[in-house]
């Protein structure tokens, strides 16, 4: 079968178009063919072999997985003796490790939901693991709550445009920080505020909201603090990916959040999202019933999947970008 995949670690142009064998699935496993693939920082990270801690787990010389690609949806070719949710002809969204730059790839059963039926495979590999991390964020670690008023920071990006729409369904007034030329992109998918952070900083109306969501991950924390209400939350979802060679997205803000919030009010958290198939139905409800939609950026073909993890470092997507597979 077709796929994209790589022999060392490196810059994008490691990953090549080859054909490589279909998948074997196990028991517990779904084979799917894989409409679209999502492009995420983690397909980045194990693509650069950077942090270098990832190669602990990756393949300290190469990759054990070749494939490249997380993020999939496409139709069930076939299920493993212990599946009993899902059966050929199926349409299905997920995450898997064992790559989805490629024709076929192998999923396990609780990883993966059916498909929103409004929404076209493209948008759907947008979904599982940004709007899974937003869910969770929003959800879990701020449970947001109706009157609430709640900063997105990164608003136009994939986790934050999901972070957005997630906490408007909650009922929350929400403000997008995001950069020029994005407002209207940010008002569309529900903002109420728009902090262009050129122009503006963050603490411009003082310590109002009850919720902070901060996907960048370069402001201080003091900064952060100062925009929120004296027992409110703050969020910090992930960093910058590319920085560092031991401990990348690991940044000096997550490090000391957890230590910070033993001794002040305010609620200072880290965010690490687990992948689930039970999340996943639940953004399957919410985009059928309109709360939420998918914002794709741009659509690449297979063979330029390489052009796609350029773009996700350089250029700044609004929302997420995809390879498309068939």
């Amino acid at each position: 079968m077709k796929a994209i995949a790589q022999d060392g670690y490196g810059p994008p142009d490691v990953l090549m178009p080859r054909e490589v064998d279909r998948p074997t699935i196990g028991d517990a496993e779904v084979l799917v063919q894989v409409r679209a693939a999502g492009v995420d920082p983690g397909v980045w990270i194990f693509m650069a072999g950077r942090p270098y801690a990832v190669r602990l787990a990756a393949g300290l010389r190469r990759p054990k997985v070749s494939v490249r690609g997380r993020a999939f949806a496409g139709v069930v070719a076939a299920t493993g003796d212990g599946v009993t949710g899902f059966q050929p002809g199926d349409e299905v969204y997920g995450t898997t490790p064992r790559g989805t730059y490629a024709e076929y790839t192998a999923a396990r059963a609780d990883r993966m939901a059916r498909k929103p039926a409004n929404v076209t495979f493209d948008q759907a590999a947008a979904v599982p693991i940004s709007a899974q991390t937003a869910l969770q964020t929003v959800r879990d670690r701020c449970a947001v709550q109706a009157g609430q008023r709640v900063m997105v920071i990164g608003a136009t990006g994939g986790v934050g445009s999901y972070a957005v729409q997630l906490a408007k369904a909650y009922g929350a007034a929400v403000t997008a920080v995001c950069g020029p030329g994005r407002a209207e992109l940010a008002r569309s998918i529900g903002a109420d505020d728009v902090i262009d952070h050129t122009r503006e900083e963050i603490d411009r109306d003082g310590p109002v909201y009850d919720v902070v969501i901060d996907t960048a991950g370069d402001r201080p924390l003091s900064l952060l603090r100062r925009a929120l209400t004296p027992h409110g939350t703050l969020a910090i979802v992930g960093g910058s990916y590319r920085q560092g060679r031991l401990l990348g997205g690991v940044s000096r803000q997550m490090l000391r959040a957890p230590l910070l919030s033993m001794f002040v009010g305010q609620r200072l958290r880290n965010v690490t999202a687990t992948e689930r198939a039970t999340d996943l139905t639940e953004l399957t409800r919410l985009i059928e019933s309109g709360a939420v939609t998918p914002v794709v950026d741009r659509v690449y073909p297979l063979a330029e999947a390489s052009d796609a993890l350029r773009h996700l470092t350089d250029g700044h997507p609004a929302g997420k970008l995809v390879v498309t597979v068939a």
